[in-house]
């Protein structure tokens, strides 16, 4: 199975001051994962939200896509092609977890709200006794 990352799921992997960073990289090892342009582009938009520069924003995304070399798909869907949804603050999720499914593979999030049968939420920390 390959897992097209959600942004939130790049970020977390990619930033190691999120709060979700352990979580994913638990989640992470030994997956077949997958980016798009609008992950890749949200990942550089949230860095440099989080204080990041642009520059070092690319060389962190630049180091990881030549590092983990993860399948890269193109955006070659229409927006109007995905499910009918009447939130617009879901527009992007439901288009990823569609744009997975038409390549027969997952959306790994760490979005709970996501009600799509592609959506896979990366799982909690498993907390020791």
């Amino acid at each position: 199975m390959t897992w097209l990352l959600d942004v939130s799921a790049l970020v977390a992997h990619l930033v190691q001051s999120h709060e979700h960073h352990a979580r994913v990289n638990a989640w992470w090892p030994g997956r077949a994962l997958a980016v798009c342009p609008i992950t890749e582009l949200g990942f550089l938009r949230v860095a440099c939200a989080l204080g990041s520069t642009m520059e070092d924003a690319r060389t962190v995304l630049a180091e990881s896509l030549r590092d983990e070399a993860p399948a890269f798909i193109p955006c070659d869907r229409h927006a109007l092609d995905s499910t009918a949804i009447t939130s617009p603050r879901k527009t992007t999720d439901i288009y990823l977890a569609d744009l997975a499914t038409a390549h027969g593979w997952h959306l790994a999030t760490l979005d709970e709200g996501i009600a799509h049968p592609a959506a896979d939420l990366i799982p909690e920390l498993a907390v020791g006794p």
